[in-house]
């Protein structure tokens, strides 16, 4: 809420005018990371994650005059992402939250895919009109590379509620336009699942619509949350018989690991399954049970541990650390040890640390990495709650004292091939120095070869 209330500040202070300066500024300098003894800009620096996107659209060469052809996926894509978004059973609502009565509505209601894809338009019929005249119509794909800066595309960057007004879009057909977007999360496996979206006019759009759209999106989570309890139920039922019958500690859980029922085993809300998936094996290694057999049962999965778990010390021993950020929006941790091995789909938030205490295997103390996270070292409790929830899974391989991986582990990182989409959902401070850095040349990850 904190970070909406910032946003929706920076929404009102900043004027047309001082936009149309700076983003006349930014669009005229050189095309690379700002030099630190630069004099000072004629006009207000736009917000870090808007200067960023804008250097990534100029590297990547899009023309802020003229951008691309969006592309469009046909009606039978429209219809199948629909589908899988899950978000058409919660729309009615969505529209009644955001809208109220459409055609009396200032705004347009827009909801796109994780990639992009506007699924559902709602709104007015004259503002409609005028969003088609930039292309903000079903089947389109409003990402970043696509169309410029814009609201869907930053939240699909930053994975947290943003706005974009005005000329902070990069496309200059778009300046007379304002939209605030919000990402809605899968609550089975907190990827996201899809981003809501509102645009109209910049003159008329409030800052009060960036609390609106997060508070609706989190609305959309916990109507999915409710379906998601109501799967788990049925499964439940589906295993009470079959767990009656089986000897020995079992569990039953949903495709994304959620725990239906249990048997002779101590009660975990979700079981950490590997990142790739079950596969065809029967045995599978999990870091809370060890070696377990497993099988397909109703929608779900039947687990059965085969031996105690390992303790956390063995798989300290040797470990091989790897945190592939290559893929934009799934950063993955590879954990390789004595006792077996796992992966695990990070959170942005967790992605981060890791990438810091990665490339200081010294360690960082809990205000250097308030820091380096947010600018500002007084926030620690919330630095020691994520590394306290990292530990769940990572034991011994995370140390604290100060905060670093364990110094026997070997740690690697790899990264996209362009430095700037490093964590490109990221606004860290020392996120953003790192890309600077690996694009100046003056570091690398670890684990990565050495510039001839």
């Amino acid at each position: 809420m904190q970070r909406t209330q910032r946003a929706a500040r920076a929404h009102t202070a900043r004027t047309p005018a001082g936009l149309v300066r700076a983003y006349d500024l930014a669009l005229t300098a050189p095309a690379g990371p700002p030099d630190p003894g630069a004099a000072p800009a004629a006009a207000p620096a736009p917000r870090p994650e808007i200067s960023d996107s804008w250097l990534r659209l100029r590297r990547l060469g899009l023309d802020p005059d003229t951008g691309r052809n969006a592309r469009r996926i046909g009606t039978a894509d429209l219809e199948r992402r629909r589908h899988d978004s899950q978000l058409g059973q919660v729309l009615p609502l969505l529209r009644a939250t955001l809208l109220g009565h459409p055609e009396d509505a200032p705004v347009l209601l827009a909801v796109a895919d994780p990639e992009g894809h506007l699924l559902w338009i709602d709104g007015a019929r004259p503002l409609r009109r005028s969003a088609d005249g930039i292309g903000f119509d079903k089947g389109a794909r409003w990402t970043e590379d696509e169309v410029g800066t814009n609201g869907i595309g930053m939240a699909m960057r930053t994975e947290r509620p943003t706005s974009v007004h005005s000329a902070e879009h990069y496309l200059r057909s778009h300046h007379a336009w304002t939209c605030v977007a919000a990402p809605v999360r899968d609550p089975r496996t907190g990827r996201m699942l899809a981003v809501l979206d509102l645009s109209g006019p910049a003159q008329q759009v409030q800052p009060h619509l960036l609390r609106l759209t997060a508070t609706a999106a989190r609305l959309a989570e916990a109507e999915l949350r409710a379906v998601q309890l109501e799967s788990l139920h049925r499964l439940r039922t589906l295993a009470a018989p079959l767990l009656a019958r089986v000897s020995g500690p079992a569990m039953v859980v949903d495709g994304a690991g959620w725990t239906a029922a249990a048997v002779g085993v101590p009660p975990v809300p979700r079981l950490r399954l590997p990142a790739e998936g079950w596969g065809s094996a029967a045995v599978q290694w999990l870091p809370a049970f060890g070696q377990c057999a497993v099988e397909p049962l109703g929608g779900g999965w039947l687990v059965r541990p085969l031996t105690a778990a390992p303790a956390v010390a063995e798989q300290n021993d040797g470990a091989r650390i790897h945190l592939d950020l290559r893929r934009p929006g799934r950063p993955e941790l590879h954990v390789r040890g004595a006792a077996g091995s796992w992966s695990h789909t990070l959170s942005p938030r967790h992605a981060e640390v890791l990438l810091l205490l990665a490339v200081r295997r010294t360690g960082l103390s809990a205000a250097q990495l308030a820091d380096g996270l947010f600018g500002d070292p007084a926030r620690t409790v919330t630095v020691r709650a994520e590394l306290s929830r990292l530990r769940r899974y990572l034991g011994a391989l995370l140390d604290h004292r100060p905060y670093r991986l364990a110094g026997s582990a070997e740690v690697s990182v790899s990264g996209p091939a362009d430095p700037l989409d490093l964590l490109v959902t990221s606004a860290a401070p020392a996120v953003r120095e790192l890309r600077a850095a690996l694009l100046a040349g003056t570091a690398r990850l670890p684990g990565a070869p050495a510039a001839p």
